[in-house]
């Protein structure tokens, strides 16, 4: 028997996988890295986040997502990034 996701349900896994692809190249497979996350910003934010995505641009992303200081991104606070954005997003297009 073949169950087909909505399309939250497929967003949702979609965030889930873009996570994993990057978190756990250097270290710990439940964290971002400030490597991993810029990464990640580049390859699957590039368009939003603009593709020359420098190192401050990066640092400063970096730590207003790590909100319990930890020194890595865990997927509470990618979950936080991506629903700002996906915020902002929506009322880029809803103003249009």
């Amino acid at each position: 028997m073949q169950v087909t996701m909505s399309q939250v349900q497929q967003a949702m896994a979609l965030l889930i996988s873009a996570f994993h692809k990057y978190s756990g190249k250097e270290g710990d497979k439940t964290t971002l890295s400030k490597g991993e996350l810029k990464d990640l910003l580049i390859a699957e934010l590039g368009e939003i986040m603009g593709k020359n995505t420098d190192q401050a641009k990066v640092d400063k992303i970096f730590k207003d997502l790590d909100a319990n200081s930890d020194g890595s991104v865990d997927f509470q606070e990618y979950v936080t990034l991506v629903a700002c954005l996906t915020q902002m997003c929506n009322e880029f297009f809803t103003k249009k």
